[in-house]
C-alpha cells in the first residue's frame, strides 16, 4: 500500500509540474515586439491608429519602411520580429531562406496599387512605355507587376528605364517631372493621380493571373517561442478588419485622420483592395490550414518562377518550401482564443 501511495504521490507532482509547464508556455512573452510596418490603407494602420497593440501586454515597438525589400531586411538582421510586405518582398525572403513564415494576409491587391503615368507623357498602352522612365521600388509587389504587365504584351523590359525609387522619392520625381509613370501604391499612388492617370491597375494583372497580396511575415524562431504573442497580434488585426466591416464610416474616419487625407481618398484605397477574414484566409484558396496547404503557396511559386527568370533570385525553391513557409496555425489560435 505504501509503494502505491508513493507513486500516486509522484503522479500528482508530474500533473502539477506538468500543467506549470504547459501554464508557463502559455503566459511566456518577450520584454518587447518589435514591429515593421508600412504606411497602407489597411487592417495594420487600423490597429495602430487605435493603439489597439497595447492589448498584446508587452512593450511595442513600431517601425515603419518604405518599401518590403527593406522590412525583410531587418527581419533578416534580427532588428524587427514581424513584418508587414508584399507578396513578392515575402516569395525572395522564402526563396533565400532567411527563416521567416507567413503568417497573415492582409489584403489582396487591387486598384490600390497601380501603374500610374502622366497626362502629359502621352502614354496610353503598355507599349507605349518603351523609351520612357518608370519609377518603382525594386523587389516589391509594384517591380514584379510592372515588369509582369510589360512581359503580358511583349514589352522588352529593357527598352524601358525603370528606376529603383521608394514611394516618397517617387512623389518628389513625380513632381520634379523626372519620371513619366509609376508603379506604386496608396497613399503616394492618389496623389499622382491628380496629374495622371491609372494605366493598368493590380486588380486588372490578377484578371490575368498576376496575383499581388500585402501580407504578414514573422522570424519563425520568435514565433515558435512566442505562438500565443503572435495568436495575439493576429486576433488584433482580425478585430481591426472586423471594425471595418461593421463600422466603415467610422474606419474611413479613423484612416483619413491617421493618414491626413480625405474622407472621400480613405474610402477609395480602403475599397482598392480585397480584406479577408480569420476564417476566410484558412479557406484552399488561401493559406489552407495547418497539413492542408492553400493555393496562396502556387502563387508564390509562380512568383519564384518569374524571379528567377528575371535572375532577381539564384533560383526558385520547389512548391514545398512554399507551403512550409505558409503557418496557419497562429489564425487557428486566434480563433480559439
Amino acid at each position: 500500500m505504501k509503494s502505491l501511495s508513493v507513486v500516486l504521490s509522484i503522479f500528482a507532482l508530474v500533473v502539477v509540474l506538468g500543467g506549470c509547464s504547459k501554464k508557463a508556455e502559455d503566459t511566456q512573452k518577450p520584454s518587447v515586439i518589435n514591429i515593421g510596418t508600412q504606411q497602407m490603407p489597411n487592417d495594420e494602420n487600423i490597429a495602430k491608429a487605435k493603439e489597439y497593440f497595447k492589448e498584446l501586454g508587452v512593450e511595442v515597438k513600431l517601425l515603419e519602411f518604405d518599401s518590403g525589400a527593406a522590412v525583410i531586411s531587418a527581419l533578416a538582421s534580427g532588428g524587427i520580429d514581424v513584418g508587414l510586405v508584399g507578396t513578392t518582398p515575402a516569395t525572395t525572403a522564402i526563396s533565400k531562406d532567411i527563416g521567416v513564415e507567413l503568417i497573415w494576409i492582409h489584403s489582396i491587391l487591387g486598384k490600390s496599387e497601380a501603374l500610374a503615368v502622366k497626362n502629359s507623357a502621352k502614354i496610353d498602352t503598355i507599349k507605349d512605355l518603351s523609351g520612357k522612365k518608370v519609377a518603382t521600388p525594386f523587389g516589391s509587389t509594384g517591380h514584379y507587376s510592372l515588369l509582369s504587365a510589360l512581359a503580358l504584351e511583349g514589352v522588352d523590359a529593357s527598352g524601358v528605364t525603370i528606376l529603383d525609387l521608394q514611394p516618397k522619392d517617387i512623389f518628389a520625381a513625380w513632381k520634379r517631372g523626372d519620371i513619366d509613370a509609376a508603379y506604386v501604391w496608396d497613399p503616394v499612388l492618389s496623389t499622382l493621380l491628380e496629374d495622371g492617370k491609372i494605366l493598368i491597375s493590380s486588380e486588372d494583372l490578377a484578371k490575368q493571373g498576376v496575383i499581388t497580396a500585402d501580407v504578414e511575415i514573422v522570424n519563425r524562431e520568435f514565433g515558435k517561442k512566442y505562438p500565443n504573442l503572435i495568436a495575439s497580434y493576429i486576433k488584433i488585426l482580425s478585430k481591426a478588419q472586423d471594425e471595418c466591416r461593421t463600422d466603415f464610416d467610422g474606419t474611413v474616419e479613423t484612416l483619413a485622420k491617421y493618414f491626413q487625407i480625405s474622407k472621400e481618398d480613405s474610402k477609395t484605397q480602403i475599397l482598392g483592395n480585397v480584406w479577408l477574414s480569420a476564417k476566410e484566409q484558412l479557406d484552399k484558396e488561401y493559406l489552407g490550414t495547418s497539413g492542408n496547404p492553400g493555393n496562396l503557396a502556387l502563387s508564390l511559386k509562380k512568383t519564384a518562377d518569374f524571379l528567377e527568370q528575371q535572375k532577381s533570385i539564384a533560383a526558385s525553391p520547389e512548391l514545398s518550401v512554399f507551403q512550409k513557409a505558409i503557418n496557419p496555425r497562429y489564425i487557428e489560435l486566434s480563433l480559439e482564443k
